[in-house]
């Protein structure tokens, strides 16, 4: 069924106008709500029909809005408002997305077309018929042609800073109109399909005093460039390989700084279960014993197309592909609190192997067996304990860290234990 469908089926069981229905079912689904989801919504703002869509929203604080609303009146500070690009119809649309907060909470808001209000950061405004949808399981705010903005003349007492000036370490996937000033540590431009056709675009590593993150800047400013310190505004941040990554728009605006920003050398140190719990890490560092070398560790062959491992001359995405030799160690990590797999790239493998590429491929000739290359590294490093840096990623497969570093640790065993328990029981 498509989407004019069911617009109107919506429209003939609520008994409201279908344009409109058809306006409000494109905004979601373009906001990638699914469809039954996206009309379970318009049936909870246009009331199932029984009222014609003309009750009354009534006055919340923002922590009793629930999913379970259709429409609300709220009063609310603007924390952040962003502008994003999208497309839908073949036609490009501007929303705008930030949060908005009183003195029990906040809650995040798109403002969609026809929305007539300029939300600007430091404004306590009152949001009259504002609709409500679920958003990654929590209720959002749709700012619609159907919602009255006013700008009043009230104080608030909230609990959050306005404006969406952060450190690096404090962003999180979904934040939106967000500043930040730091260092380009990283910076190359690419050539990708967009939904455009070829589209350029930078990518990178951000830095400032609170750590590191990746980012993407879709419109490429010329201020962006290694070793350049800069203020980032109306940014918005995705996750990328479980961790956050910054995204620069056409919309935000790049200043160069007129100073160096500072950036730590150190990534934090976390115990396993704190790194696994958060979900993904750009950078972070973890310590532990290496029990076991998994599976797929030592000389193993890739696809020439795409870089996967192969087995046994097939690759999952090209098929029968003539496989190129390569090294890498998966090794198994544990400190007592969780479990990662620490991935070693050829360099990092070569190290704790004690040879090169040649030197492993000439090993595993002589045994005819190229498990003997994966049993020496395993000799090498299980028992042991390291200290790992690196990206790490947590998925339905568990968890990995894409190592940078890979060091025998150095520090007191009875020290890091004495925290360990420590922290157990806190």
């Amino acid at each position: 069924m498509s989407l004019e469908d069911h617009a109107e089926e919506l429209a003939s069981d609520l008994g409201v106008d279908k344009e409109e229905v058809t306006r409000d079912l494109e905004n979601l689904v373009n906001y990638s709500v699914p469809m039954d989801e996206a009309k379970q919504s318009l049936r909870r703002k246009y009331g199932d029909g029984s009222s014609g869509g003309d009750s009354t929203p009534s006055s919340k604080a923002i922590n009793e809005v629930s999913t379970e609303d259709s429409n609300v009146t709220v009063t609310a500070v603007v924390l952040t408002s962003g502008r994003r690009s999208i497309q839908y119809n073949g036609e490009q649309h501007v929303i705008r997305e930030g949060e908005l907060a009183d003195e029990t909470g906040k809650i995040s808001y798109t403002a969609w077309d026809g929305f007539s209000g300029d939300l600007q950061p430091g404004q306590t405004v009152q949001l009259g018929n504002a609709g409500v949808r679920e958003w990654d399981g929590q209720p959002e705010l749709n700012l619609g042609d159907s919602t009255d903005p006013e700008v009043v003349d009230e104080t608030l007492d909230i609990d959050y800073d306005v404006g969406g000036r952060a450190a690096l370490q404090d962003l999180a996937p979904g934040d939106r109109g967000i500043t930040v000033e730091v260092q380009v540590l990283e910076c190359e431009q690419k050539v990708i399909d967009g939904r455009d056709g070829e589209t350029t675009i930078l990518s990178g590593v951000l830095g400032d005093e609170s750590g590191r993150l990746p980012f993407t800047d879709w419109d490429p400013h010329d201020e962006i460039e290694e070793g350049a310190s800069v203020r980032l505004d109306e940014t918005f941040v995705r996750e990328f390989r479980g961790a956050p990554s910054v995204n620069v728009s056409e919309f935000s605006a790049v200043t160069a700084l007129d100073r160096t920003v500072g950036v730590t050398e150190d990534a934090p140190r976390l115990s396993v279960r704190e790194a696994v719990e958060s979900g993904g890490l750009f950078d972070v560092e973890l310590a532990g014993n290496v029990i076991e070398v998994r599976d797929g560790s030592g000389l193993i062959e890739r696809c020439p197309e795409c870089g996967r491992v192969i087995q046994n001359g097939q690759c999952r995405s090209h098929g029968a592909v003539e496989g190129e030799d390569d090294l890498r160690t998966k090794a198994i990590l544990d400190d007592g609190t969780d479990t990662v797999t620490a991935v070693l790239d050829d360099e990092l493998t070569a190290r704790v192997y004690g040879g090169d590429l040649d030197d492993a491929r000439e090993h595993a000739r002589d045994a005819m067996d190229k498990e003997v290359v994966a049993e020496r590294i395993s000799d090498r490093i299980v028992g042991r304990e390291y200290v790992v840096r690196g990206s790490l990623s947590v998925d339905e497969y568990g968890a990995n860290l894409t190592a940078s570093t890979f060091a025998e640790a150095d520090d007191d065993p009875a020290t890091r234990a004495q925290a360990l328990l420590q922290e157990a029981d806190t």
